[in-house]
């Protein structure tokens, strides 16, 4: 992350309050608008959903926003009654320290289901969260750090967009690595901007976003109690609402931010070799597209593969069979890392030591499938799958 992309009016801060066992993991992060703030949100759809997640639907989208309190290593989530009195409580407390109202404090927790929170330490954390907030990019990191499970290391990206009414600011964070996809994933977002918006426009641009990028990754198609992206405009850095051409500019740069910023999570997979990037085009219908892309990305036998760098295209091209789309197959190609490897219902002739190198030296091995059913396309991100990741998750709890 860039200093120069954090947006004006923002304070951040992130510490141990302990609820990780390492007292140097960070567990408990703040993010605070210096002014009213328009806010929206996108949530999971698990039906078991988490108790910050029912709290934050209830708030978002508005226009009165003022922080976001978020905890790691507890997701809150499976907890009841309980758990719903714990999520108030965590904006109650913030909300005392800011003297602001509870309403205008978001909540998001991430972490392990089915445990109660220890709210005499979040009670403590909420004073000194509030008391270490800064601008500097010191303070953004140590939040970035601080909403973090499973990560290797702290998901950040930013950008400037030029308007006429001046510069406006875009900084991000998200976690996830683990319990990703198909749409979100255990994964945590914030958005902070200094662009004016209005509820509206602030609601369509997040939700688009969101589908372009965070809907469009997956580890292993596990979607999660807690997911919940949410974004924060405080229109510091300009007077009237961004409109027209403006609005259109800052919407692609939310959508190529968010982009950049959910390809991380997979490359980030729990034990991950490889970021797979899987596009399908010609297809009939973008829905088509991604379903195709979708069933590639899910096959453990395509994973697997990927990461023993061996170009088994026939475990691709069967997954694209499958999915449930109809299409000739005189029209199917398959590329893998740009080498035409099937076309028509036949094998082509191709370097597969080559291929197989080519994929080793590669972090991101690219699967691009090629049909004649129409111009529409889609595009997704995944991990490969190994054995770090079945040793990690089969004794996650315990």
């Amino acid at each position: 992350m860039q200093e120069f992309w954090l947006p004006q009016g923002f304070r951040w801060s992130g510490h141990h309050c302990g609820l990780k066992s390492d007292p140097e993991k960070p567990d408990y992060s703040l993010i605070v608008s210096d002014r009213e703030a328009v806010v929206a949100g996108v949530y999971t759809q698990n039906l078991v959903c988490a108790a910050p997640v029912v709290l934050c639907r209830e708030r978002t989208p508005g226009k009165r926003a003022r922080a976001i309190v978020t905890n790691s290593g507890n997701a809150n989530a499976c907890t009841g009654s309980r758990g719903m009195n714990d999520a108030k409580q965590m904006a109650e407390d913030v909300a005392s320290q800011l003297s602001i109202d509870a309403s205008q404090v978001l909540v998001m927790s991430t972490g392990i289901i089915g445990e109660f929170l220890p709210m005499g330490k979040l009670t403590a954390a909420s004073l000194r969260g509030v008391e270490t907030l800064a601008s500097d990019i010191a303070a953004f990191d140590d939040a970035a750090n601080a909403i973090l499970t499973t990560d290797k290391g702290p998901k950040t990206a930013g950008c400037i967009v030029n308007t006429s009414q001046g510069d406006v600011r875009i900084a991000t964070m998200a976690k996830g690595a683990g319990m990703i996809g198909p749409n979100m994933a255990t994964m945590l977002a914030a958005i902070t901007t200094d662009a004016h918006l209005t509820p509206e426009d602030a609601q369509a641009i997040l939700k688009e976003a969101v589908d372009k990028s965070f809907n469009c990754i997956s580890v292993e198609g596990h979607t999660s109690t807690n997911d919940t992206v949410i974004l924060l405009a405080n229109g510091a850095a300009n007077e009237a609402p961004l409109s027209g051409e403006d609005l259109v500019r800052f919407a692609a740069e939310i959508e190529n931010t968010l982009i950049k910023l959910a390809k991380q999570i997979p490359d980030d997979g729990e034990g991950a070799t490889h970021l797979i990037d899987i596009v399908v085009k010609g297809a009939s219908s973008v829905p088509d597209a991604k379903q195709i892309a979708e069933t590639i990305g899910s096959s453990n036998l395509v994973k697997t593969c990927i990461t023993g760098n061996d170009p088994n295209w026939g475990r691709i091209a069967s997954a694209a069979g499958y999915a449930g789309v109809p299409f000739d197959i005189a029209g199917f190609k398959l590329w893998l890392n740009g080498v035409l490897i099937f076309d028509g219902g036949e094998p082509c002739e191709f370097d597969a030591a080559a291929v197989s190198i080519s994929m080793a030296e590669s972090r991101c091995v690219y699967i691009e499938v090629g049909l004649q059913e129409g111009t529409e396309e889609a595009r997704i991100w995944t991990s490969d799958l190994t054995t770090d990741y079945v040793v990690f998750n089969s004794d996650y709890h315990t």
